[in-house]
C-alpha cells in the first residue's frame, strides 16, 4: 500500500475511533465527514441543544503534500501520538492549529 492510501486509512480509523465514543442523542448528531478525493477528513456535532444550536468541528484532519495536517482538535486525546504509534514519521504530521512560527518548537514537521 503506498503512503497516501496508508495515511487516508489511518486518519479514518482514528477519527472513527473517536466518534465512536461521542454521545449521539436525538438532537445532536455526530457526523464523520470522510472526503477521500479530497483528503479531508472531520468529526462533527450538528443539531440542537434546547434553544442552543450546536455546529462544532471537534476533530479536523487534512492530509496535504504527502503530510497529515492536524487542523482541529477539541477533544482531549492526542491524535498526533496515536498517528506516530500507527508508523507514521513525525515530519509528517504537521499541527496547523498551531502558528506557523511554533512549529519548530513542536516535536512534528514544520511544511
Amino acid at each position: 500500500m503506498d503512503k497516501l492510501a496508508q495515511y487516508r486509512q489511518y486518519v479514518q480509523t482514528l477519527i472513527s475511533r473517536y466518534a465512536e465514543e461521542d454521545v449521539s442523542d436525538d438532537e445532536v448528531e455526530v457526523q464523520l465527514i470522510l472526503d477521500t478525493e479530497r483528503d479531508h477528513y472531520q468529526w462533527m456535532n450538528v443539531g440542537w441543544e434546547h434553544l442552543t444550536r450546536i455546529y462544532q468541528t471537534i476533530i479536523h484532519i487534512d492530509i496535504k503534500d504527502g503530510k497529515i495536517w492536524l487542523q482541529q482538535n477539541l477533544t482531549e486525546q492526542n491524535p498526533a501520538e496515536e498517528l506516530v504509534a500507527m508508523g507514521v514519521p513525525r515530519e509528517d504530521i504537521i499541527l496547523g492549529l498551531q502558528p506557523p512560527y511554533k512549529r519548530p518548537y513542536t516535536d512534528y514537521g514544520v511544511a
